[in-house]
């Protein structure tokens, strides 16, 4: 651990001076994305840094040789209680089941003013596994899932998990985005509308949502952020 020493600057200056902590890994194995057409799958693992400090990294042979390609494998999307996407992800990496769940790093101001950096899931709630049914069984029994679903075109999951971590590792700054469309079915998640469930109805500088009463074929709307919505 790194100690800072500044006998002469105020606790105020010391605290906004806390180094952040090492990002958790978000995939294993490192090369479970390489595409074997690419000159990906020669990168030295000393490239990556997503091996947290707190977790032992497996060994190079397990890490670096798989059973099936990735694009090959069977694909599984895990649903997660509420915030447990990083508790899954050390428990996948502890029973080695390949996964993927894929993180940001986004900066906010604090109610202080201060500028800070946290680490936050692209696709909350959302990790992507390899494997058999035995897989996906020892992923649920984790006690981290709240639901799962078999992901019916792999090679297409795959080939966009693989351009989202290229993005990713890019260093570019990005931003989660939840596009919800007119027609689509919502539930409020927050706010004073939490539980009520409706139709998008129309997204130009807002979105709308429809309370409808669908024997009589009206009803009321309410313009809501996209944050506040979950497809149903």
């Amino acid at each position: 651990m790194l100690a800072l020493d500044f006998p002469r600057q105020s606790n105020r200056f010391q605290k906004s001076l806390m180094p952040l902590l090492k990002p958790e890994q978000d995939i294993w194995p490192l090369n479970l994305l390489d595409d074997p057409e690419s000159e990906s799958m020669d990168t030295p693992e000393s490239e990556f840094t997503e091996t947290p400090e707190a977790v032992e990294p497996k060994a190079e042979s397990t890490s670096r040789i798989l059973p099936v390609l990735a694009h090959e494998g069977t694909w599984w999307a895990l649903y997660t209680l509420a915030r447990f996407e990083k508790k899954l992800m050390r428990q996948l990496l502890e029973i080695e089941v390949p996964f993927y769940g894929p993180t940001i790093s986004r900066r906010y101001r604090s109610p202080q003013g201060r500028i800070r950096t946290s680490v936050e899931p692209l696709f909350p709630n959302y990790v992507f596994i390899m494997g058999d049914e035995m897989a996906r069984y020892k992923a649920v029994s984790t006690g981290s899932v709240s639901r799962w679903m078999p992901v019916a075109d792999s090679a297409e999951l795959v080939t966009d998990l693989r351009q989202i971590r290229s993005l990713i590792l890019t260093e570019a700054p990005l931003s989660p985005e939840l596009r919800l469309q007119p027609g689509q079915k919502v539930r409020v998640k927050t706010g004073v509308f939490k539980g009520f469930e409706g139709t998008i109805i129309r997204r130009e500088n807002e979105v709308r949502l429809l309370i409808s009463v669908r024997y009589m074929g009206r009803g009321a709307s309410v313009a809501l952020d996209d944050c506040q919505l979950e497809a149903i």
